[in-house]
């Protein structure tokens, strides 16, 4: 049996039906989302927020393509500013050894 790898389908939380149809309505458009983030963050250093600000996304759809990107190794923490409403948030880059990498 194969081992599944960080590509085959967006996570889910195994205790939360709706979480798995929103995994599974999200089949097949992962990947674009994460070439999206990926291309984004490499002209770019980002907040999770201001991601998905950037591409007119969900902050729920967002993370978790820069969650997997970071898994990956594409993406990496770059420092810390403040969000909209005044915390402090991680700032996002991509890595300098996958610049040429396409998610």
């Amino acid at each position: 049996m194969d081992t599944p790898t960080l590509w085959d389908a967006p996570a889910f939380q195994s205790h939360s039906v709706t979480s798995r149809q929103a995994s599974d309505s999200m089949k097949g458009k992962t990947q674009s989302l994460r070439a999206q983030v990926l291309a984004l963050l490499k002209t770019e250093t980002l907040t999770d927020e201001q991601i998905a600000l950037r591409l007119n996304l969900s902050g729920s759809t967002a993370r978790p393509r820069r969650i997997e990107l970071q898994k990956a190794g594409l993406v990496e923490p770059a420092g810390i500013t403040k969000t909209a409403s005044g915390r402090n948030a991680t700032t996002w880059t991509a890595t300098t050894t996958n610049i040429g990498i396409h998610a």
